[in-house]
């Protein structure tokens, strides 16, 4: 299958991607990713997300676990 120098280098940009699908214009409007290469992506989303979130209290001091569960109470 050939493909133009504009399709190969916007299949650089969304590795991920199994097909692209574009708007009129030929500008990419929608990725279609396989269930295994969706179910990473997702994956690695969460693990940046909890990396976030645990780089942010990194400094805060631990609750015992009866504190925690009073402070879900309170709210």
């Amino acid at each position: 299958m050939h493909m133009s120098k504009t399709v190969e280098r916007e299949m650089l940009e969304f590795p991920f991607a199994t097909e692209l699908v574009t708007n009129r214009r030929g500008e990419v409007a929608k990725v279609v990713l396989s269930v295994r290469n969706y179910r990473a992506l997702l994956e690695a989303l969460e693990d940046t997300g909890l990396h976030r979130a645990m780089k942010r209290v990194k400094r805060e001091k631990p609750l015992s676990r009866d504190a925690a569960l009073a402070a879900l109470n309170r709210k």
